[in-house]
């Protein structure tokens, strides 16, 4: 897409912290479905509402930005031919790609089918697996080998549960130490496969038992279950995975509160992860003044099939990527990476309105919301980048960034009318409903 002019350039001196000569930035309007155009036209020759960068105020190093890739996002993507997929993984997981991605232990409700890896006991087994997911994560792991990979139960086997469902219920407290090797087992398994679980929660939002599969843990059982049982276990087995504690809606963050209260069990607690169904995304912040020693995570947020994709990009701009990010978490992550024309694959029960990154329909391929709401962030600010501190008018949402390639990076999104703004002395006009990078 071309853009007007909208004012000359003018290149500034006395520039005590960055060198504009060398500056970029990028436009996003999802209005036009126009995203990451690089442009020289936003200069203006009039100041505005000033943007502060304090390079001297750093916050938390950044993991990544990606997706859930489910088992029936794998599915589809591993039934395209080799060329479109290569060439499509290359696109997603190459350089300024994705650079963390969440997968289910066992089924998610995006799974065709329900199962776990041990359906019986004493028989652990991968093969559930071996057709889409580990085939699709050995090839994102050979373009990408630093990528970050957090896996989540949403339910254990049925019948290490009360219920002997894979729906609601709860783990037997009998069958602690059972699960807590079954998730070792888990991750020593896919590490043979050439698949690394960098970080693991222990259950997928354990306040909604509702969904197919799924389970209820309460803070007081999350707590015990580690202290007693993942902790030690995964200590004996010498697994060096994080345990991120949580997983859930930002309305409860006393969830992550009391349960890192219990010294016994924050011993083995890397972090807390949050989802943004219900509550505010300043929730990470309490969890952060309360626990400081301990890290922040994003890990879930939806679009669906009914949303309208201007709105649904800037809101998850505003909240997920930048909210996120600004109230101190080191991931953020969308939900499903693909889908069907139908919203499949997913189980009897499971979510039949999530709109995945991808809808891959035979061979063809459509990007929806969701895919650049993560690349708006994921091509600019790659693992490795630190938060800066940053001062923003009214009207504005931002976050900066040092790059490990020593640039700052500033995501600057205005909501309303066009408007002059002014970084360090650097003049721009940003437009109506934008989202701007700007690279120093």
């Amino acid at each position: 897409m071309k853009f007007k002019p909208m004012k000359k350039l003018v290149l500034l001196l006395s520039l005590p912290l960055f060198c504009f000569s060398q500056t970029e930035t990028f436009l996003s309007l999802p209005k036009q479905k126009s995203f990451f155009q690089k442009t020289e036209n936003l200069y203006s020759d009039f100041s505005g509402a000033k943007i502060t960068v304090h390079p001297e105020q750093s916050f938390q190093s950044i993991d990544g930005f990606g997706f859930t890739l489910t088992g029936g996002s794998a599915q589809l993507i591993q039934q395209l031919e080799p060329t479109k997929k290569a060439a499509l993984l290359q696109e997603l997981f190459g350089p300024n790609g994705i650079s963390v991605l969440r997968i289910g232990v066992g089924a998610t409700d995006l799974d065709a089918t329900v199962f776990s890896y041990e359906d019986k006991p004493k028989k652990f087994s991968l093969e559930p697996s071996k057709a889409d997911l580990i085939p699709v994560l050995q090839q994102i792991i050979a373009i990408n080998p630093a990528i970050k990979l957090m896996a989540t139960p949403w339910s254990p086997p049925t019948w290490m549960k009360d219920n002997g469902e894979s729906k609601g219920g709860s783990l037997l407290e009998k069958h602690y130490i059972t699960y807590a090797n079954y998730l070792a087992n888990y991750i020593q398994a896919m590490e043979k496969e050439g698949i690394p679980i960098w970080a693991l929660t222990p259950q997928n939002e354990p306040l909604h038992p509702g969904n197919n599969p799924s389970m209820y843990m309460s803070s007081q059982m999350q707590a015990n279950f580690i202290k007693t049982a993942l902790g030690p276990v995964f200590k004996k087995r010498k697994i060096t995975t994080k345990i991120i504690v949580y997983d859930h809606n930002c309305d409860h963050p006393e969830y992550a509160i009391d349960l890192l209260n219990d010294a016994d069990a924050k011993q083995y607690v890397s972090g807390s992860a949050f989802h943004l169904y219900n509550g505010d995304i300043s929730a990470l912040s309490k969890v952060k003044a309360a626990h400081p020693d301990k890290d922040l995570y994003f890990t879930e947020q939806w679009t669906g099939y009914k949303g309208d994709f201007t709105g649904d990009f800037m809101w998850h701009v505003k909240n997920v990527i930048l909210g996120a990010v600004n109230n101190h978490a080191k991931t953020a992550i969308e939900w499903n990476l693909a889908n069907d024309p139908s919203y499949g694959p997913h189980t009897p029960g499971g979510c039949t309105e999530c709109l995945g990154a991808l809808t891959i329909s035979g061979q063809d391929i459509i990007r929806n919301q969701s895919y650049y709401i993560v690349m708006q962030a994921a091509r600019f600010v790659p693992a490795g980048s630190i938060r800066l501190g940053i001062d923003v008018p009214e009207g504005i949402q931002a976050a900066a960034f040092k790059r490990p390639d020593g640039k700052v990076v500033l995501l600057v999104q205005n909501e309303g009318r066009k408007k002059n703004l002014s970084v360090e002395k650097l003049n721009l006009e940003i437009p109506a409903e934008s989202v701007l990078t700007i690279i120093l």
